[in-house]
């Protein structure tokens, strides 16, 4: 009988312990509960616009109204340079790269204090959570990127100048930088946010603020000399120059500026993973 017992136990095969160290991430439970991942992704697809009259067609209203007050107010009245290019079309552009880092970091960001209730009483990797996030944004804005599409298509019709390049092949590389980019500090901060609740306050702001120390409204090129060190220090910059280079032809991009930015979010990425392992522990006693 006691045999029988211990066969038993031996076939176990998934034990929950405790994390005993900051580094024992248990990456495999995430691809083990990848079909978790997979309903989190279509809960917050259905859910977010189930009760909407137009649906999914926001996806494409949201960007489309944004690059028309764009080319009102910075096109129109500030007459800002737009290297050229059609004024829809690089505003389209720059908002389509924004959007998808900025929802990422703006959703999770509140994580924890979305989900307490869950992260309570279920056991499963904490990481599918924000991971589900930034792939259901990932839906959103490959919408957006045809309505992208749909309009380089139209002002080719009407001979504009803009080119694809060759470093079009970068894009998977750009769309993956921002994906870890946004995961990355959303980590940090909702991480932060347990105990510090102002921070969820300062998120959108921030994020909002944030964005004009970027080119989404306004090519590198025609920032002033001795803002451009600094502009160029965001590393959204350098991605989102090289994203509207690859697909529009104009844009600063260089392997020093795609380097910073991507050795800067790797950091952040290897932060914001360290930084959520070691709350998740603890997060439920202050949430």
């Amino acid at each position: 009988m006691q045999n029988s017992k211990e066969n038993i136990i031996d076939e176990w095969d998934l034990t929950i312990e405790p994390q005993t160290s900051l580094f024992e991430l248990n990456l495999k439970d995430v691809w083990r509960y990848r079909d978790l991942l997979w309903m989190f992704v279509k809960r917050d697809f259905v859910s977010f616009y189930k009760q909407t009259i137009l649906g999914p067609l926001w996806f494409f209203i949201q960007p489309l109204f944004t690059t028309i007050i764009y080319t009102f107010i910075f096109g129109g009245l500030a007459n800002l340079s737009t290297d050229g290019l059609p004024q829809p079309l690089f505003y389209m552009a720059g908002i389509t790269a924004w959007n998808y880092f900025a929802d990422c970091i703006t959703k999770t960001s509140t994580v924890f204090k979305d989900n307490a209730n869950i992260f309570g009483k279920v056991y499963f990797p904490r990481l599918i959570m924000p991971l589900s996030i930034v792939a259901s944004n990932l839906v959103r804005f490959g919408v957006q990127m045809i309505l992208l599409f749909m309009m380089m298509g139209y002002y080719a019709l009407q001979n504009a100048s803009f080119t694809i390049t060759p470093a079009i092949l970068l894009f998977p590389v750009l769309v993956l930088l921002m994906a870890l980019l946004g995961l990355g500090l959303g980590l940090i901060i909702t991480a932060l946010t347990t105990k510090y609740r102002d921070l969820a306050f300062l998120v959108t702001f921030g994020i909002q603020l944030l964005m004009y120390t970027t080119t989404v409204i306004y090519p590198l090129s025609s920032a002033p000399e001795k803002y451009k060190t600094l502009i160029s220090l965001n590393p959204m910059t350098g991605i989102i120059e090289s994203f509207r280079y690859a697909f529009l032809g104009q844009g600063q991009i260089s392997i020093n500026t795609l380097g910073y930015s991507t050795l800067f979010t790797v950091i952040v990425m290897i932060l914001g993973v360290l930084i959520f392992n070691k709350t998740e522990k603890t997060f439920v006693d202050t949430v």
